[in-house]
C-alpha cells in the first residue's frame, strides 16, 4: 500500500484516523478543516505554524500598521487635501480602523501581520465576520486592550471581545 499519498483513503484501510466500523462495512467520516478568512484556506495546526503569536511579533506589526497609516495620510492625503492639525491627527487612526476591518475580514491579516508572518483567526466559525472585525480594530484603536494580556493564551482584550486570535502562519 502506498503511504503519504492518500491510498489508504481509496483502498478503505480501517486503521487510518476517521474510519468507523459499521457492522462488517467500514464508513469513512470525511472531516472537513476550518476554513480562515484568507480564500478559504485551512486555519494550520500548531504542527504547521498555527501557534500562538508572540507578544513582540504583535507589537512590531501594529507599529509596521500605524507607521503605514501614517505615511499614507501624511504622504498621499495631507499633499491632496488640506487638512486642519485636529483632523490631520486624528485621520492616521480612521485609516488605520478602516485598514484593520477590511484587512481582517478580507485577508485574515493587515500589513503588518504579513510582513511579521502572523495571522487572525476565529475561535469560532469558519470567518472572522465584518463585525467581528470592526468590534476588535475599534478596540484596537484604544490600544490600551491590545497591551492587557489576559489568562495563558496571550490574547489581548480586543482580541477576547471579538473571540479571535493571531497565530503564526
Amino acid at each position: 500500500m502506498l503511504h503519504g499519498t492518500g491510498a489508504h483513503l481509496l483502498h478503505g484501510d480501517p486503521t487510518q484516523r476517521g474510519a468507523r466500523a459499521v457492522g462488517r462495512s467500514v464508513t469513512w467520516r470525511r472531516r472537513l478543516p476550518r476554513v480562515s478568512s484568507a480564500a478559504g484556506r485551512p486555519v494550520p495546526t500548531p504542527h504547521e505554524g498555527g501557534t500562538r503569536a508572540p507578544f513582540g511579533r504583535r507589537v512590531i506589526a501594529l507599529v509596521i500598521d500605524w507607521a503605514a497609516c501614517l505615511l499614507i495620510v501624511q504622504g498621499l492625503i495631507g499633499s491632496v487635501v488640506e487638512l486642519s492639525p485636529s483632523a490631520f491627527s486624528f485621520a492616521p487612526l480612521g485609516l488605520l480602523f478602516l485598514l484593520n476591518v477590511v484587512g481582517v475580514t478580507l485577508g485574515g491579516a493587515t500589513f503588518g501581520h504579513r510582513l511579521m508572518g502572523l495571522q487572525v483567526v476565529p475561535l469560532h466559525g469558519e470567518w472572522v465576520t465584518p463585525l467581528r472585525a470592526a468590534a476588535r480594530a475599534a478596540l484596537l484603536c484604544l490600544f490600551i486592550p491590545a497591551l492587557v494580556v489576559l489568562g495563558d493564551d496571550g490574547r489581548g482584550l480586543h482580541d477576547r471581545a471579538a473571540g479571535t486570535r493571531i497565530t503564526r502562519r
